[in-house]
């Protein structure tokens, strides 16, 4: 399937603007696992494949899923390999990225993670310590971690909370990057969503015009049994 120009412009502004204000996350979940050579490494929703990057700059092999041809054409253009869907058979994997995943997708993934294999999960923090979702309008409302892992019958190992603050250039950035993340995708009326979230950024504004949206993210860490 050829991405459409729309689709495209979208995958850029993920891949240019939104995908950095994720680092944090990744890097402090890499340093919990100590990932690093001889580590193989499974992205789930990798979208342009930052985190698949720094796994490999890490020694790591790191394969990506992605279903928007847009966002995996980006991650191929970085010489990443990524797939469409989760491959099947074997377990040939040491860690499973699924940040925020829907059951289905956790479920059709799961098979390639090798036993004792480590599964991540990770969504908003408290509603008190994220900015993002209150200036979504509310935004979706956090996964519970804990329960994901007890359906999925994996075995917690531990959690952690990590500081993400999402910081842009100017308003237009901004709501390039937010509009980005696909929270979006249900509304009719695209121009309506663009001027609210404008306006809910206005009071985020610093003096230079650059525009600071702290926030807190939860991962945990489970074990496939």
């Amino acid at each position: 399937m050829t991405p459409t120009p729309t689709a495209t412009l979208v995958a850029r502004d993920w891949a240019e603007i939104q995908e950095r204000m994720l680092v944090p996350l990744y890097e402090a979940v890499y340093d919990r696992l100590e990932v690093g050579p001889g580590d193989r490494l499974l992205g789930l929703d990798c979208g342009s494949g930052l985190a698949l990057l720094l796994a490999a700059g890490r020694g790591a092999a790191a394969t990506g899923v992605e279903a928007d041809p847009a966002r995996r054409a980006l991650a191929r253009e970085r010489l990443l390999e990524v797939v469409p869907a989760p491959p099947v058979g074997a377990r040939p994997y040491d860690v499973l990225l699924a940040f925020a995943p829907s059951a289905a997708a956790l479920d059709a993934a799961l098979p390639a993670v090798r036993r004792g294999g480590a599964v991540v999960l990770a969504d908003w923090g408290p509603a008190e310590r994220c900015t993002v979702p209150a200036v979504l309008g509310g935004g979706p409302a956090p996964r519970d971690l804990d329960a994901a892992v007890a359906r999925a019958g994996l075995t917690p190992d531990g959690s952690g909370r990590v500081f993400c603050p999402f910081g842009y250039a100017d308003v237009d950035s901004a709501v390039r990057g937010l509009l980005s993340t696909g929270l979006y995708e249900s509304s009719s009326d695209p121009a309506q969503v663009e001027k609210e979230l404008t306006e809910a950024l206005h009071p985020y504004e610093r003096p230079d015009g650059a525009v600071w949206l702290p926030n807190i993210f939860r991962y945990v860490i489970a074990r496939v049994p």
